[in-house]
């Protein structure tokens, strides 16, 4: 005979055996800030909003987790400067965001390769795909990362480089004793040609060429148009310098192994496509504010190929003195295998810097 209490314990047992496989399947919700020192009006930071943070948990329920993702946005600074986004991501300080390995020269030197490597190509796109692949095949180049406790998800990067002065250049020999704004490793792009390199930023560019700090600067189109560089330099030279990576997206090493199977994938599949979204919206902006230029009152030319040639084969070697100030990082590698990959691609360098 059951008795009350019996058939209640029964019962109970039953409801658990029906309850547990639910339990089991359901998912987990991580909870997670997305960050930058910039705004997202920029490429590299807003795909991080409209591509990364939408559409994290309609790829997941596509694949058929019940895993989510809530995230917390916070980008334009509000929680850190552009000079301190490793150590935001590496210390916790957000769980995700775009750390800029221009400003790391010192601890992640092998991020910055392709500042030492111009005239190579003008291709973006193509440039930080070969960046991507680098990062899964040498493991120097992941471990940079992995030093500074976090994970790379896909690289970030600036259009070619161009010449804006206030003064035209028709030659080499123009940019003699001439001062441009040429900071960090673009520096050396102009020593060789007599030019004197100045520092500066994007920020301070015009009031220093308006006040006669400078002549000129060695810039990005999609950085000097919206600062109006065109204003107080309006001769803009096309060189074509080279397509740069400048950073990346990454994800804090301690949270990143707190995530489930489903969240890696789908945020691993998101960092590859970060990439190509927005290098294609960076080379879409270069279009079209090369185009405006000349309605905004600039004079746009193109230096003659013999020019550029002239430029190129008169630098030093900068390539080799990068590889060996971080010979012990695995320096030679990186560069080898870039090169290979460029030539492999179909790029054309100028240099192949490998050969040098």
């Amino acid at each position: 005979m059951i008795t009350d209490k019996n058939f209640l314990r029964a019962s109970a047992a039953a409801l658990a055996m029906l309850v547990a496989p639910a339990l089991v399947q359901a998912g987990e919700t991580f909870r997670l800030n997305m960050s930058s020192s910039h705004p997202t009006v920029l490429p590299w930071v807003g795909q991080l909003s409209s591509l990364v943070v939408a559409e994290t948990n309609p790829r997941l329920e596509a694949m058929g987790s019940e895993d989510r993702v809530e995230w917390t946005e916070t980008y334009g600074g509000a929680l850190y400067g552009f000079k301190d986004t490793l150590e935001a991501v590496g210390d916790g300080l957000t769980d995700a965001g775009w750390v800029g390995t221009l400003w790391e020269g010192s601890k992640m030197p092998l991020q910055n390769m392709t500042y030492f490597a111009p005239f190579v190509s003008d291709d973006l796109v193509t440039t930080l795909k070969i960046m991507n692949e680098l990062h899964r095949e040498v493991p120097q180049l992941k471990e940079a990362w992995t030093d500074q406790n976090v994970v790379f998800l896909g690289a970030s990067g600036v259009e070619t480089y161009h010449l804006y002065t206030n003064f035209p250049v028709n030659s080499l020999k123009d940019l003699e004793g001439r001062k441009i704004l040429a900071p960090g490793p673009s520096a050396n792009w102009i020593k060789s040609l007599g030019a004197v390199p100045v520092n500066g930023a994007l920020p301070t560019y015009y009031n220093q060429i308006q006040t006669g700090v400078a002549d000129g600067v060695v810039v990005i189109v999609t950085g000097a148009f919206p600062n109006k560089h065109h204003e107080v330099a309006p001769y803009v030279t096309l060189v074509g310098l080279g397509a740069q990576m400048t950073g990346g997206l990454g994800i804090n090493l301690d949270v990143w192994e707190g995530l489930s199977d489903d969240v890696k994938t789908v945020l691993t599949e998101l960092g590859e496509e970060y990439t190509v979204a927005h290098a294609e919206e960076v080379m879409a902006r270069y279009e079209k504010f090369l185009s405006q230029l000349p309605d905004a009152g600039a004079t746009v030319t193109q230096l003659p190929a013999e020019e550029i040639e002239a430029w190129a084969a008169g630098l030093p070697d900068l390539a080799g003195d990068w590889v060996d100030a971080n010979a012990d990082d695995g320096a030679a590698e990186v560069l080898d295998a870039y090169m290979a990959k460029v030539r492999d691609a179909g790029l054309n360098p100028r240099i192949d810097w490998s050969q040098r």
